[in-house]
């Protein structure tokens, strides 16, 4: 048997009754700390939960389009007016503002990463103390528990019934028994047990020091909708690139008289094509998501974390820490067959030396019974969700030993046993019992719960979150199933679900009785809400089964029994005062370890995807309206009707401003699959009629007019018709109408008409109608357009259904 002894808080062993105390390691002195760190030898990998600002600045003025327009923009400057260059203010404006807002999303998750980030136990001078991970030098002493996670490579020194996960790194899920002198690698986590082990290979060095920054680095990449619109750029780029061509040869034969007017009309063709304001607003949209969950405590760790809350229908939810607080309170112990209360507390009271970092239901114990100096622990069995009991032995200061186990009475009792009865009365009315049972077994023994002799119930009381009701609620109107998986007692945790109003909280399943083919179990899954004493394999188990219906999981959790289970999810969500294991594989954290933050982010991530995908079907439509124009200039050898300016204009009043403004607003629509099917099957449809009726125009208008200023006149009608069928697309996007959307688009239709009206804007941006005759047929053409828009759009709803 391993003896414990009490430890003084100076690192010296205490006076203590019985056999010698095993010495204590003391870790390095500050001496040994200074010399290290003058050598190098510090856990210096950067903790990064942002990009870097010169990453942000890279990211957004190096991009492939704004080489294009920024060359183009270089040419207009030299052969054309300051109106016709317009364009490339507007991107500088547009990046800019890109840059600031991902910047804030930066100081935003740098200042939260601070506050969530785990800090390891380290013993120096005999002393433990919380370190940051970059303080943590080469053989530094470095102190586990339940939970914590290995920060940097090393070798045991001590171990209390130690028991790694090393999942995350080899894919072993079984927990791995470790023994001073076993190594130990960065990234694996505790799961049972206690111990210390000495820091070996710190910094990059360290196994797993790359993993774990590139896994906690904030990321724009990996995500269906950012993926998506990468497609679509790639198409994009192919279309453009022989159409752009094209159009320069056809202006240089058409206008080769005037060079530069050529030049400028073929720029006026290729810019539009370019969607170069979607990356940007994807970009805004999800750092302003990030900077106002930020507000809320919510650190984002991987930003399409966003985008995946959005697509979730079914959130797992952990019961301890989610629905309950962490603390419970003692209620009652019931004695059995005649045991001595007075007896039962001493014994429960001396459990408290058993464990030194207790979980809540023995902390709870220690709280009521205080520990009595008479006993003393030898040996103890830490915790393990995959027992669901702990044992103790004690030497009880009368030369008497004892052996006890505390855990799920359930499992501990044979099945049939008459105490189960009154157990099971006690968890209908929500509360949690644990069995103290006396064995005489070894605790080392895999027989040792056999034949454990019942000998008191402690009835324990969970403390309810006040405002679960009110987040299972919110889930419940959006259409979220929940799921309640727990390792506690079925029915218990059927009782506190009930509590909360929880539908389906009065059917509990026991994952005992689950059935282990994946089909199977998630078709029980689907039937059911309430599930206890769920084991951590069968956490995962469980997720992997709603995934295979296709459902997109979400898995909420704050203990080590998560992790696995967290891991598997699409989306990981961690309380901020889980374990250093749970915050290190979650892709979200609530900080404020509240589960009524969780809707918030799920709101926030559908206002995100569905408003991008809203938006993006306004900058597409442009993209094939322009493409198209140009492909039928090019095949009718005429003159592109639209100088640079123009069609600034346009973008700026029927893309650019209302597509701001209708990506940050409320949007409570849950994000669907194929970004790119539902984005072009409107897109297409809108730019081939937008195209259509312009081109339509233009050539009446060629027909109609002639002689000097007939170019100008010919535009300004191309023009007119061209806006109308935008703002008809720009309608249809922003329904359903609230009274700001209607005054949005009211806003940029009086824009467009100021222009109209003001000589001096008529002469900046080179428009003017003649007549009455073209600029009604104008209009009569885009009224057509609509009406065509609306049919068409309709078609494409029942044909192509989202």
């Amino acid at each position: 048997m391993t003896q414990r002894a009490k430890i003084d808080t100076d690192g010296s062993e205490a006076e203590a009754v019985g056999p010698p105390v095993v010495h204590r390691p003391a870790g390095l002195t500050s001496a040994e700390v200074a010399e290290r760190l003058a050598r190098g030898e510090v856990n210096d990998v950067p903790v990064r939960s942002s990009r870097s600002t010169k990453d942000i600045v890279r990211a957004n003025v190096f991009t492939r389009f704004n080489a294009i327009i920024g060359v183009l923009w270089v040419i207009m400057l030299i052969v054309a007016p300051i109106q016709d260059s317009l364009f490339g203010f507007v991107i500088i404006a547009n990046t800019g503002i890109g840059i600031i807002q991902e910047l804030r999303a930066k100081k935003t998750l740098d200042g939260l990463a601070v506050i969530g980030e785990a800090k390891p136990t380290v013993r120096r001078d005999g002393v433990a103390a919380e370190l940051s991970t970059s303080e943590i030098v080469l053989g530094d002493l470095i102190e586990l528990g339940p939970g914590d996670k290995v920060v940097v490579d090393g070798e045991v020194a001590e171990a209390d019934s130690l028991e790694i996960d090393e999942s995350l790194l080899t894919g072993e899920a079984d927990p791995v028994v470790k023994k001073p002198g076993d190594p130990m690698m960065s990234g694996s986590f505790v799961v049972a047990g206690g111990g210390a082990f000495t820091a070996t290979k710190v910094g990059r060095e360290a196994y797993a020091a790359q993993l774990a920054e590139e896994a906690s680095r904030f990321t724009l990449v990996h995500s269906e909708l950012r993926t998506g619109i990468s497609t679509i750029l790639k198409y994009v780029t192919w279309m453009m690139i022989p159409t752009a061509i094209g159009l320069v040869i056809s202006q240089l034969v058409v206008k080769d008289d005037n060079f530069k007017d050529a030049i400028a009309r073929t720029v006026g063709g290729i810019v539009p094509m370019i969607p170069e304001g979607l990356v940007l607003l994807t970009s805004v949209a999800f750092a302003i998501g990030v900077v106002r969950l930020g507000r809320k405590q919510c650190l984002v760790q991987e930003l399409p974390a966003i985008e995946g809350l959005a697509r979730v229908d079914v959130v797992c939810l952990d019961k301890t820490g989610t629905l309950t607080e962490g603390g419970m309170d003692v209620t009652e112990v019931r004695p059995l067959g005649g045991a001595d209360e007075t007896y039962v507390r001493t014994v429960l009271g001396a459990f408290g030396e058993s464990d030194p970092r207790p979980n809540a239901s023995l902390q709870a114990i220690i709280d009521a019974y205080p520990d009595t100096v008479e006993w003393r622990c030898t040996e103890a069995l830490p915790f393990s969700s995959a027992r669901k009991y702990s044992g103790a032995a004690f030497s009880e200061g009368n030369g008497e030993n004892s052996t006890w186990l505390l855990g799920a009475p359930d499992v501990l009792l044979p099945a049939g046993d008459p105490t189960l009865t009154e157990i099971d009365h006690l968890n209908e009315q929500g509360l949690r019992v644990l069995l103290l049972a006396r064995t005489a077994n070894e605790l080392d023994s895999p027989e040792v719960a056999t034949g454990a002799h019942p000998t008191a119930l402690v009835v324990l009381e969970q403390r309810l979150r006040p405002d679960a009701a009110d987040t299972l609620a919110y889930f419940a109107d959006q259409n979220v199933a929940t799921k309640v998986i727990s390792g506690d007692n079925a029915v218990s945790v059927g009782a506190v679900a009930g509590k909360l109003d929880m539908p389906g909280a009065a059917n509990t399943v026991d994952a005992r009785t689950l059935p282990t083919d994946r089909e199977e179990m998630a078709k029980v899954l689907d039937e059911n809400t309430v599930f206890g004493r769920v084991t951590p394999q069968q956490k995962r188990d469980m997720v992997a089964a709603l995934q295979s219906h296709g459902h997109t999981v979400a898995m909420t959790g704050d203990g080590v029994n998560d992790v696995l289970a967290l891991k598997d999810a699409d989306i990981g969500v961690s309380m901020g005062s889980g374990s250093e294991a749970t915050r290190a594989v979650a892709q979200i954290v609530l900080l404020n370890n509240s589960f009524a933050t969780l809707p918030s982010v799920v709101a926030e991530g559908r206002r995100v995807i569905g408003n991008i995908t809203r938006v993006a079907t306004l900058f597409l439509t442009k993209t094939v309206y322009s493409v198209l124009l140009a492909v039928l200039v090019v095949c009718s050898q005429v003159e592109y009707p639209f100088l640079p300016r123009h069609l600034t204009l346009l973008s700026t009043l029927t893309i650019g401003i209302p597509a701001f403004f209708l990506a940050l607003a409320p949007n409570k629509e849950r994000a669907k699959p194929n970004f790119v099917r539902r984005v072009m099957r409107y897109a297409i449809p809108g730019g081939v009629i937008a195209a259509a009726a312009t081109f339509t125009t233009y050539l009446l208008a060629r027909h109609h007019y002639s002689g000097e200023g007939a170019l100008e006149a010919e535009t300004s009608a191309a023009t007119l018709t061209l806006f109308l069928v935008s703002m008809w697309v720009l309608a249809i996007i922003a329904r359903p109408y609230t009274w700001w959307r209607l005054t949005l688009v009211a806003t940029m239709g009086g824009a467009f008409l100021l222009v109209l009206v003001v000589p001096w804007l008529q002469d900046f941006f080179a428009l003017k109608l003649v007549g009455t005759t073209l600029p009604w047929a104008a209009v009569a053409i885009a009224a057509a357009g609509g009406l065509l828009l609306e049919v068409a759009w309709r078609w494409v709803d029942r044909r192509f259904p989202a």
